[in-house]
């Protein structure tokens, strides 16, 4: 979800056997003999984050992220005032030519317990051929809250989204592991709540990853610690090319981690990567990020699997900005 350059605090509250699907892996190819073998699947590939489209969701309800924080919660649905229906986001991305998608919870916040719905959604999936890789969860409560109470309430509230991704197929669900206190504090109750929501999830086939999002988060040393103390097979890291801010301040970023070596740490734990673009110089390269040197350390890690396009800049526009990082993405999965 947010990213750097928006308020966190306020969204905090692959192809099928026979066909693509929403909870499958890969197509058949035709063989020489006439038969149908399963295609090889490429060492990356291109999925779409939707957040990618969060203004034409969201249209003229983001006019002040105070109140748009608090409407999150009482009636979500009234915030989707753009031109676009997130019911539509497969076959939207289908549309560019990508075939796995990561969802964002706050687009569908009051239709978590509608199974109606999700049977309809996970259909225009089968009919788009794309398959759901993730499920982006914000506004659940904090995992790392000081209160064990309200942590239990954030893991209770986390839960139905596990089942989401279960039904629908994916693998993963991405969470925040936020709190407050010192960083030693905000772990240690972060550890607590990521080991109950992962052996619930456990139990659904599902993993829960830490994208590095803003304040302690965004210190790859500090995600790194909480993993190694949640030592759990399905929990993981998200790691986030742009999100290694560790301070803002008015004016931007005063306290940034080193990205490099931050996605190299990161990527230990890594069950999906996240490609943040922003601004592209005339050549289509990305100008906050240098997406070959990142890829080569992701490819050095040794992960195969998704690279999710999150496009959130404010030159192009949402449809142009996807396209850029698709092609700056495939440009340098050629190079590597």
């Amino acid at each position: 979800m947010k990213k750097q350059n928006l308020p966190k605090v306020l969204l905090m509250a692959a192809a099928a056997l026979l066909m693509f699907s929403c909870n499958t892996g890969k197509k058949p190819a035709a063989a020489s003999n006439g038969q149908t073998t399963e295609e090889s699947t490429p060492e990356f590939q291109i999925s779409l984050a939707e957040w990618s489209l969060y203004r034409s969701y969201f249209g003229n309800a983001i006019k002040d992220w105070g109140e748009f924080g608090r409407m999150l919660i009482e009636a979500p649905d009234s915030l989707l005032q753009g031109d676009m229906d997130p019911f539509d986001f497969p076959k939207v991305a289908a549309g560019y030519g990508i075939h796995a998608i990561e969802l964002v919870n706050t687009f569908y916040y009051s239709k978590v317990n509608d199974m109606e719905y999700w049977e309809k959604f996970k259909k225009n999936c089968d009919d788009a051929g794309v398959t759901v890789g993730l499920i982006m969860c914000d506004a659940l409560g904090n995992l790392g809250d000081s209160d064990p109470d309200a942590r239990m309430a954030a893991v209770d509230s986390h839960e139905p989204w596990i089942d989401v991704a279960a039904y629908l197929g994916a693998k993963t669900v991405r969470v925040n592991a936020a709190g407050d206190g010192t960083a030693e504090e905000v772990a240690a109750n972060a550890v607590d709540g990521l080991t109950m929501l992962g052996e619930y999830a456990a139990k659904k086939g599902i993993n829960v990853v830490v994208e590095n999002h803003g304040g302690y988060s965004s210190d790859a040393n500090w995600v790194t610690g909480v993993m190694e103390q949640v030592g759990m097979d399905n929990v993981g890291t998200l790691p986030d090319f742009g999100n290694f801010c560790i301070e803002q301040g008015p004016d931007g970023c005063i306290k940034e981690y080193d990205k490099y070596l931050g996605m190299q740490q990161l990527m230990k734990y890594a069950k999906g990567v996240s490609a943040k673009s922003r601004y592209f110089d005339a050549e289509g390269n990305e100008t906050e990020s240098d997406f070959l040197r990142i890829m080569k350390i992701v490819k050095e890690s040794g992960y195969t699997g998704n690279v999710g396009i999150e496009y959130e800049g404010p030159d192009l526009s949402e449809d142009q900005g996807i396209k850029a990082t698709k092609a700056l993405l495939e440009k340098v999965f050629a190079e590597i």
